[in-house]
């Protein structure tokens, strides 16, 4: 049974036990044997032959005859209940009447005679309603008959059924085409309620189950060009709109074709030294996101980005996160069914997921109220979360505390920060309840760029002050707090329930006055912090005295400080404060590159620019780099016109050649944000584009960077509103050059 994996899952099932005993112990106690089932259609063929003969041992009727052979009362009943199965499935019903029964032409006293398949499968329960209610045993019985059902009316060309089926102008459509529909209709199905009866009737196509049921579906020829067909068209099946839990079903159908070649691609891929390199399809990743389900051992980690394979792949690989411990889910698009598949992995029994990162998907507050019903589940274990630049709101934060209060088992860590967050002060206020909750877990709460205010700094001063407070690090850099903000924070500080270690206050607006507030705070309560970031302030010379006089205090436990840069630069609100100066690099400009406005223009014309060689000249990309190796926080904007991109690249990208392994974005050197006047904006990294939807085009874009935090972003400008396009967060292991791919003729791009 271990050899198929379709026969092994099913094993968990008691009534599928029951039928594979019943098969096996007929194959192997008869002189008619033959090879052993491999798939389901094969068993369940076999079981309905098996019964057939069971009634025709139990009555006593006639001669002997060949397992296949049907008379034709059995072949007529056998096909009415074909045909109650197929139009309840239709329905989602698994009970009927006996009206039920007669609107199919079957007559109760005659089906109960007939064969096992009614005295066995097909029971009657009258406890519980007031008259009679039929069902078959298990709802599989019932899917396959209605397989047996719609293949004969196919064969036959009973194309009434099968129109109803597929709501298509159909006349004698191929099978190929006929399996394709039925596939696509399945997908469409929310619950699935169609997943096994397609997987029966991929089944019913091959050769050894047509000679099994030869006496139901009548004689047929299926050429090997057209099973090809068949598998061709499951392979090539797109469905970046469904689920993946129903994109797994495609698998599923190769599996019953007996087709097993994606399974020992898989195989290999897991063995395989160089996962890396080996380009997966999506049907690949469907297989390993079943593979990995269904695995006895746990996975340690699931991170997306580190398969190759195309966003949707990885939207597909995201069920697999029901058996890992670590699931990175990052920058892949995720939707509000995506989001259903993960509340399912935090709610299964056992829950194995502890720690979940969903960073740079625009979940929006739909998509997280989904999730949080996975967050309230007494199974949910989660100790780190990540929700960074998801879109969320005030509403977002509402969901997270009212789940995470319900659930005693809190996360530790808690990330919200991002740009593309709005929480807003009252998002905040909903959080830092929770930080007052004897049960509340928190340790880590990273709050970045989430453009907070007073009240903010208010509420969480009440939550650190709280004799429940278990939080150790706090990350509120790039809020504009302001001193105001600062003095209200240092309240909670000076408490001595406060047991903060880690306080991250970088780029927060913050003069001598904030410092004076924070000194005074750690003079009152000088035990637990260890490390303080205010760097991207201005602290001024008596800041800095008093900061520094601290380190030094043997009283302080302070034992890192950092304040560089400083300046009053730093005092101007939003991400403009990083801006840099960039210079075009003229060694690096491909020669159908023009250079104008004092090398600040650069736009792609027709005639070849007569520009001196050199080793780090791009030849046949369209592309330059900058002089500019960026360290830190840098910002800067450009204007743009026909097809372009801006891009941060490492120095040592390929420059030789119009091929993908030059392209900005193309490779896992450089980082691009796209821009078409058709199709406004995309990002690409490593040869996977992503497309990203804006409600306005605007011809001038903005790019952030904070080298040691590994965070890359892209704004469309709109007057001075920056509006946030797409992050990357990555681990920058080079150096950086903003860099600029020109594509097509008359295009160009204009450094602001």
């Amino acid at each position: 049974m271990k050899t198929s994996r379709s026969l092994h899952i099913m094993c968990s099932i008691p009534v599928f036990c029951w039928i594979t005993a019943t098969v096996l112990e007929h194959m192997l106690t008869t002189e008619q044997r033959g090879e052993l089932p491999k798939t389901l259609t094969d068993m369940y063929s076999h079981f309905l032959l098996v019964q057939k003969k069971r009634k025709k041992n139990k009555y006593h009727e006639g001669h002997e005859t060949s397992p296949q052979e049907l008379t034709e009362a059995d072949r007529e009943v056998l096909l009415k209940l074909g045909r109650l199965a197929f139009e309840h499935l239709e329905k989602g019903n698994i009970m009927f009447y006996q009206e039920d029964l007669e609107q199919c032409g079957l007559d109760v006293t005659e089906a109960s005679v007939y064969s096992g398949v009614c005295t066995e499968i097909f029971k009657r329960e009258c406890v519980i309603f007031q008259k009679p209610v039929y069902c078959f045993v298990h709802l599989s019985i019932q899917e396959f008959l209605a397989a047996v059902y719609m293949f004969h009316c196919h064969t036959n060309r009973k194309t009434k059924v099968v129109v109803d089926l597929l709501s298509i102008d159909w006349k004698e459509s191929p099978l190929n085409v006929f399996l394709k529909t039925a596939m696509k209709k399945s997908l469409q199905s929310k619950n699935g309620h169609l997943d096994l009866f397609v997987c029966f009737l991929h089944g019913l196509c091959l050769e050894s189950n047509q000679r099994l049921l030869v006496g139901l579906l009548g004689q047929t020829e299926i050429s090997p060009g057209t099973i090809q067909r068949v598998i061709n068209n499951l392979n090539e099946m797109n469905s970046h709109e469904i689920s993946p839990d129903r994109s797994i079903n495609i698998f599923h159908c190769l599996m019953e074709m007996n087709d097993l070649s994606v399974h020992q691609e898989i195989q290999e891929f897991l063995m395989s030294e160089n996962r890396s390199e080996k380009k997966l399809s999506e049907i690949q990743c469907s297989a390993l996101a079943f593979m990995v389900q269904m695995s006895e051992e746990v996975l340690d980690e699931l991170d997306l980005q580190k398969y190759n394979t195309s966003w949707q792949g990885r939207q597909r690989l995201i069920p697999a996160v029901r058996n890992c411990r670590k699931a990175r889910l990052t920058q892949c698009g995720l939707s509000e069914t995506h989001c259903e598949v993960v509340a399912s992995a935090l709610k299964s029994n056992p829950s194995h997921l502890t720690e979940l990162d969903m960073c740079n998907n625009k979940l929006q507050d739909s998509s997280v109220k989904l999730l949080c019903a996975g967050l309230e589940s007494p199974n949910c274990h989660l100790e780190t979360l990540r929700l960074k630049d998801c879109g969320l709101s005030e509403i977002s934060c509402d969901y997270l505390a009212a789940a995470l209060k319900s659930n005693p088992s809190y996360p530790r860590v808690l990330d919200l920060s991002g740009d593309y967050n709005n929480l807003q002060d009252s998002g905040v206020n909903h959080l830092c309840v929770l930080l007052e909750n004897p049960r509340c877990q928190f340790e880590t709460l990273r709050l970045s760029h989430c453009d907070l205010s007073e009240r903010s700094c208010e509420a969480l001063s009440s939550g650190l002050s709280s004799q429940t407070s278990n939080l150790r690090e706090l990350d509120l850099s790039n809020s504009n707090l302001k001193d105001s903000g600062v003095k209200l924070l240092s309240e909670g500080l000076k408490s001595p329930h406060c047991t903060l270690e880690t306080l991250s206050l970088s780029g927060c607006l913050i003069t001598e006055e904030g410092c004076t507030s924070l000194a005074s705070a750690l003079s009152s309560n000088p035990s637990h912090l260890r490390e303080l970031d205010l760097s991207y302030n201005h602290p001024g010379d008596s800041g800095m005295k008093l900061l520094s006089a601290g380190l030094k205090d043997p009283g302080w436990r302070l034992d890192t400080l950092r304040v560089e840069p400083a300046g009053v630069r730093w005092l101007r609100p939003g991400l403009r404060k990083y801006s840099c100066q960039l210079t075009i690099d003229t060694n690096t400009v491909d020669t159908n590159l023009q250079l104008s406005d004092n090398n600040r223009k650069v736009t792609h014309v027709e005639e070849v620019q007569s520009y001196p060689d050199h080793p780090d000249r791009f030849d046949g990309s369209f592309q330059l780099l900058c002089r500019n190796g960026l360290t830190g926080r840098c910002y800067w904007e450009v204007e743009w016109r026909g097809w372009s991109d801006v891009s941060l690249s490492y120095r040592g990208i390929t420059r030789k050649g119009n091929n993908q392994n030059c392209w900005f974005g193309w490779n896992d050197q450089s980082w691009s944000l796209w821009f078409n006047d058709t199709d406004p904006y995309s990002v690409s990294y490593n040869k996977i584009k992503t497309p990203i939807s804006s409600s306005s085009v605007s011809n001038r874009a903005a790019v952030y960077v904070d080298c040691p935090a590994g965070t890359l972003s892209f704004y469309r400008v709109s007057s001075d509103t920056l509006i946030h396009l797409h992050t990357f967060n990555t681990t920058f292991t080079q150096t950086l050059y903003p860099g600029f791919r020109v594509w097509s003729p008359g295009s160009s791009v204009s450094l602001c």
